[in-house]
């Protein structure tokens, strides 16, 4: 048994993962750096080199932890959903709750904007694309529900569609330095969704 894998390793571990999720929501990957992890969570610069083989693995470790966690989130949000027939509006909050996160007031612009630097950066990490890809299928999937459930019939082809112009309408929102990009996107998915 290596001391990685005792129960003080597993907890100095996941403790590593959370700090490393943490600067990755917070500031995006370039404050994923061993110091900085290893600092936030409050453990010596050589533990990161000790439970992680690269700083690459440790931030695959954060990526999908944070994935996993707002999935869970999602899915428990479904959960909680009764399947019944809803109104539009209803259905945009809960598409973009899927794909924005929960509205965050102030901060709401702030942290859509981490969140797409986060997926845009994903492309010149290759170690990430099957993680993501991953990911992105199981969101699909919770959205695609989310419709079904709402009595809204929309078939995988429609959810990706309606993804992309979520992120078009978020992107050129940011572009411009709307303070709203939820609105904007919002806006865009009453447009296509209205009767």
């Amino acid at each position: 048994m290596t001391a990685a894998s005792t129960p003080k390793g597993e907890r100095r571990r996941q403790a590593l993962v959370e700090a490393a999720t943490e600067l990755l929501v917070e500031r995006g990957f370039d404050a994923v750096r061993h110091r900085a992890v290893a600092e936030r969570a409050g453990l010596p610069l050589s533990s990161t080199t000790y439970y992680f083989v690269s700083l690459d693995e440790l931030v695959v470790a954060a990526v999908e932890q944070h994935g996993r966690a707002e999935l869970i989130r999602g899915a428990a949000m479904l959960a909680a959903l009764p399947a019944q027939p809803r109104g539009v509006d209803s259905v945009i909050d809960l598409v973009l709750d899927q794909l924005l996160g929960p509205p965050a007031g102030d901060r709401d612009a702030e942290l859509v904007l981490l969140r797409y630097e986060r997926l845009v950066a994903t492309f010149r990490r290759p170690y990430l694309r099957p993680l993501m890809h991953t990911l992105g299928a199981e969101l699909r999937g919770l959205l695609l529900q989310v419709f079904t459930r709402s009595g809204i019939d929309v078939d995988a082809r429609r959810v990706e569609h309606l993804i992309a112009l979520v992120d078009g309408a978020v992107v050129n929102a940011l572009i411009e330095i709307d303070p709203d990009p939820r609105g904007v996107a919002r806006r865009m998915l009453w447009e296509s969704l209205a009767p």
